[in-house]
C-alpha cells in the first residue's frame, strides 16, 4: 500500500489523488469538529469554502433544519450559529440537522479531496477507525493536511502519523513517501505525550490564546470516536 502525505491542500493536484483514497486532516479543528458533529447525530455536514456560499446554501433549508457554522482566523463568523469549536456541536444542538461549515483551512482541504476515488475525514479522535477503514479498502492513500494559512502545520502531520502508525502496527506492508516517514516518526516519538510536541505548533498556541483554548485538549484525544465520515457529492455523512 502506497502512502503519501501532502503538507497542505494547495500542494495537491487532481491527478495526484484521482485513483487514491484521500484522508483529509485538520486536527485543529475542522475535521475534529466534523467527526464530533456526525458522531452526535447531525444529518449531514456540507463543507464550503466561502461565507457567501454557506449563506446561499442555507437558504435551501428550513432555518430550523440547518446550522450555519464556521470560523475565520479561529473566531466565529458574525451572524453564524456556531463557530468551529467541537465543544459547541453537542447532540442536543446538532441532532437531525444539516450542518453547513466553512473554515479558514479545513473545508478547503475537504473540497480539494473531491477528485479522489474515495475521500474520508480523519483526526486523532477517530484515528483507529480511519486505519481500519483504510485496511478494508486496500487502496493507496493520500493524506491531505489542511495546513495553516497555506503553510505546513505540525498538528496535521502528527494526525497523519497517528493513522500511519496504526496501519504499521497492523502489519500492513507500507510504501511511504518522505513526509509520511516523517509523520510516522514524529508521532511514534511523541505518542505518549502529544501535548508536549503540540505545544511547539504555531496553530496550537494561537488557539490557546483565544477563548477556544479548551478545544486543544479535546482535539488531541485519541480513538474516542469510531465513525469515519465519507465525502461524496459535496456532502459528508
Amino acid at each position: 500500500m502506497k502512502i503519501e502525505v501532502y503538507e497542505t491542500y494547495n500542494s495537491v493536484k487532481e491527478a495526484d489523488i484521482r485513483d487514491k483514497l484521500a484522508v483529509v486532516i485538520d486536527v485543529l479543528r475542522a475535521t475534529s469538529t466534523i467527526v464530533t458533529s456526525l458522531n452526535n447525530g447531525c444529518r449531514e455536514v456540507i463543507p464550503v469554502s466561502d461565507i457567501e456560499e454557506a449563506v446561499d446554501i442555507s437558504k435551501n433549508y428550513d432555518r430550523e433544519e440547518c446550522l450555519l457554522t464556521g470560523e475565520r482566523n479561529s473566531l466565529k463568523i458574525e451572524g453564524f450559529d456556531l463557530s468551529n469549536s467541537p465543544a459547541e456541536f453537542t447532540r442536543q444542538v446538532v441532532k437531525g440537522k444539516s450542518v453547513i461549515i466553512t473554515t479558514t483551512n479545513g473545508t478547503n482541504a475537504i473540497r480539494q479531496a473531491g477528485s479522489a476515488k474515495d475521500a474520508v475525514i480523519g483526526s486523532l479522535l477517530n484515528a483507529q477507525a480511519v486505519s481500519d477503514y483504510i485496511i478494508s479498502k486496500g487502496e493507496d492513500v493520500a493524506f491531505i493536511c489542511a495546513g495553516t494559512e497555506g503553510k505546513f502545520s505540525l498538528d496535521d502531520v502528527l494526525g497523519a502519523g497517528a493513522i500511519i502508525d496504526r496501519l504499521d502496527r497492523e502489519g500492513i506492508e507500507l510504501e511511504l513517501d518522505d513526509l509520511a516517514v516523517v509523520a510516522k516518526f514524529l508521532y511514534a516519538k511523541h505518542r505518549d505525550n502529544l501535548e508536549d510536541i503540540m505545544q511547539k505548533a504555531r496553530h496550537f498556541n494561537s488557539l490557546k490564546a483565544t477563548k477556544y483554548y479548551e478545544d486543544v485538549d479535546y482535539c488531541i484525544k485519541e480513538d474516542i470516536i469510531s465513525i469515519v465520515p465519507e465525502y461524496k457529492d459535496g456532502v459528508l455523512k
